[in-house]
């Protein structure tokens, strides 16, 4: 579904990405883990369309759209949870969902907030509330499901986890599982290696802006390298 070949993006004369090579088929749930810094989020918004690429492809279900805008990459199924979970909190939580699915129509909207609610019991019941008055966790319900709103076919998210308390966290992680099982295809960027690897059918390593290993998450939760780099052991 998604081919990255030599991809490379700048801030001014500093490399941020050098040369990145990696794919997501349709149906998987692929996990980028790294230190701070290390370019993952520099990486999510080059395929969003927000981060200028400096040289290299991307291509999507086969088309090349290394330079398509934003909303393009949107209207053809590319949708990111952003860090951070940047929800407009004066909004209600319905009025925050409906602006997820501004290229749908109307029935389509109200079919995907039913499916949201389906998903989010609890936004349901503080569907009248600012998303501001929302708990960390309540609303990075809410950012996935904004997302959601938009039907997306590849859904790009960046650190779900930051910020939540492990119960939260795995909540999270459970949502996606349930995701990826209805067909929506995952790339996911974590700190939380363990977390983002349990939950991947592949992984990749990210450090200052080289893939330094991939394999299947299983593969990388027992490297002896990522153990030491990045959990702990």
């Amino acid at each position: 579904m998604l081919e990255i070949r030599a991809l490379e993006s700048h801030y001014g004369r500093i490399p941020a990405l050098k040369g990145i090579d990696l794919y997501v088929a349709e149906g998987e749930l692929v996990a980028l883990v790294g230190a701070n810094g290390a370019g993952k989020t520099t990486l999510l918004r080059a395929l969003s369309g927000v981060q200028r690429v400096s040289a290299g492809q991307v291509l999507f279900r086969g088309e090349d759209i290394t330079r398509a805008p934003s909303d393009r990459r949107v209207r053809l199924g590319i949708v990111q949870v952003p860090e951070g979970r940047l929800v407009f909190a004066p909004l209600s939580v319905e009025d925050n969902l409906r602006l997820g699915a501004y290229t749908r129509t109307r029935a389509e909207s109200s079919s995907a907030l039913e499916q949201v609610f389906a998903l989010f019991p609890a936004l349901r019941e503080r569907r009248r509330q600012p998303a501001g008055t929302l708990s960390g966790g309540q609303q990075q319900m809410l950012a996935i499901g904004r997302a959601m709103m938009a039907r997306p076919k590849l859904l790009l998210l960046d650190e779900p986890s930051m910020g939540l308390a492990p119960r939260l966290v795995e909540e999270i992680f459970a949502t996606l599982r349930v995701l990826k099982a209805s067909g929506t295809t995952i790339f996911l960027v974590d700190q939380n290696a363990h977390a983002a690897l349990s939950a991947a059918d592949r992984g990749y390593v990210l450090e200052t802006g080289c893939i330094v290993h991939s394999g299947a998450g299983a593969q990388l939760l027992e490297d002896k390298q990522v153990q030491q780099a990045y959990l702990g052991v």
